[in-house]
């Protein structure tokens, strides 16, 4: 507890006339009497106040959190004493969140319940708790402010922004995927798996010709062939710690993750399985193949809770820990980024090297800074000198991309903002053109 604004004012006051106690004894002596009066009714306004437990207090959260987002939270509170409160209430979203519409004052009457809701916006992914729920109320007379700091633990599980695949759900039934950079192109014709028949057009193949179809109907008809279906998808995602760099708040990982994350979503409901391997200087973590959408709940469950480690990437570590789990076929993404030619060179050797049946896909993250400082017109020798080191490190990484590309390791070099639309355009792509 406490004391009020009213306390303090009223104790300064009536101490007012000790000022005076060397000109007037009976003054000090009437003046030490009513401080001690104040002092009395102050402990009988604690008294006959209510106490903080008689105050229930109560936390509806989801206990699954999407980063960067806005998740709604309710704090549900009933009066148990027997007097009316105001009741002031905030809430400790925890190390990895923040609140937003608190704190809120709540007028309740005896034995009424009410509710506050407000927003908490986790800043980072993984497990936290949110330990407990502060309140504060005026005492009766209004002397005192009581306080407490209610324990009131929720475990929550942070993970990455999946409102993506809900946007990508709702545009793909009302056929506007081009509004998030996502180009739907079909091939017919290129896969080997039968969709339908069709009147023959101009230009398809005549392997395609279906002639028992042709016959009957006497006239041409073709066969139209879909995009092949359970083929294997492996995520490999860089978890080294330059994938700590940030672009406007969010971290590479982070960026990282949400393109996997929507990326697995569109392959397993093309019918592939999709598997997932997080590496650093060593194994973070794996997840066996999945397949059908509702699989995406297992990779969220999965990879929530990576963290970008402290040490350097070992891609050759990476590749062959996926040669001991996957022998079939597999298109494999690697989501990394790289801060001279030289680590890409390591990329390049290491992907090269195997003989399994892969198809390997290098999708490199860009630093936004280094191009902007490689871009501008310098105004001083010093910065001049930044200029030039930038684009002696972009050019170096262009000749290297070129080599990669020449070994016939497809890449994607691109801006973290443009990451998923990216990803997901080349895997459509990759899927249309059969290469896999």
């Amino acid at each position: 507890m406490i004391p009020s604004r009213r306390l303090v004012l009223l104790a300064a006051l009536l101490s007012l006339p000790l000022l005076f106690s060397g000109l007037d004894r009976t003054v000090a002596d009437t003046a030490l009497l009513a401080n001690l009066l104040l002092l009395g009714l102050a402990v009988v306004d604690l008294l006959i106040s209510s106490s903080p437990h008689d105050i229930e207090v109560l936390r509806r959260i989801s206990d699954v959190l999407s980063l960067g987002a806005d998740n709604p939270a309710v704090l549900q509170v009933r009066n148990l004493s027997q007097q009316p409160l105001e009741i002031e209430l905030h809430d400790d979203a925890g190390p990895l969140c923040a609140v937003e519409r608190l704190p809120q004052s709540l007028e309740l009457g005896v034995g009424k319940s009410g509710e506050v809701s407000y927003i908490v916006r986790p800043g980072r992914r993984g497990a936290s708790v949110m330990p407990a729920v502060h309140l504060r109320f005026r005492t009766r007379l209004g002397l005192w402010v009581r306080q407490q700091e209610r324990p009131l633990e929720t475990p929550i599980r942070i993970y990455p922004d999946i409102r993506a695949v809900y946007r990508y759900e709702l545009l793909a039934r009302q056929n506007r995927l081009a509004e998030i950079g996502v180009r739907m192109v079909r091939m017919p014709g290129q896969g080997r798996e039968f969709e339908r028949l069709r009147e023959y057009r101009y230009g398809d193949e005549i392997r395609q010709v279906d002639w028992k179809a042709t016959s009957r109907q006497r006239q041409l008809i073709s066969r139209e062939f879909n995009t092949e279906r359970n083929q294997n998808i492996v995520i490999l995602v860089d978890c080294g710690r330059f994938m700590r760099n940030e672009s406007e708040g969010i971290s590479y990982l982070d960026l990282a993750l949400n393109s996997a994350i929507m990326l697995s979503y569109i392959a397993l409901g093309q019918g592939d399985n999709v598997s997932l391997l997080a590496f650093s200087s060593r194994i973070e973590r794996f997840v066996r193949p999945v397949r059908g959408k509702p699989g995406i709940q297992q990779i969220l469950r999965s990879t929530y809770d990576i963290q970008a480690s402290s040490g350097v990437s070992d891609y050759s570590l990476a590749l062959e820990y996926l040669t001991t789990v996957q022998r079939k076929r597999a298109l494999v993404v690697l989501i990394t980024f790289v801060t001279d030619e030289l680590q890409m060179k390591v990329i390049g050797d290491s992907l090269r090297l195997r003989s399994l049946p892969y198809l390997p896909l290098c999708v490199l993250l860009q630093d936004d800074g280094l191009q902007a400082m490689a871009g501008r017109i310098p105004g001083t020798d010093l910065e001049a000198c930044h200029t030039a080191a930038a684009a002696q490190i972009l050019s170096g990484q262009t000749h290297q991309a070129a080599v990669l590309r020449e070994s016939g390791v497809m890449l994607i070099e691109t801006s973290p903002k443009k990451l998923t639309e990216r990803l997901i355009n080349e895997y459509l792509s990759i899927k249309a053109r059969n290469l896999m």
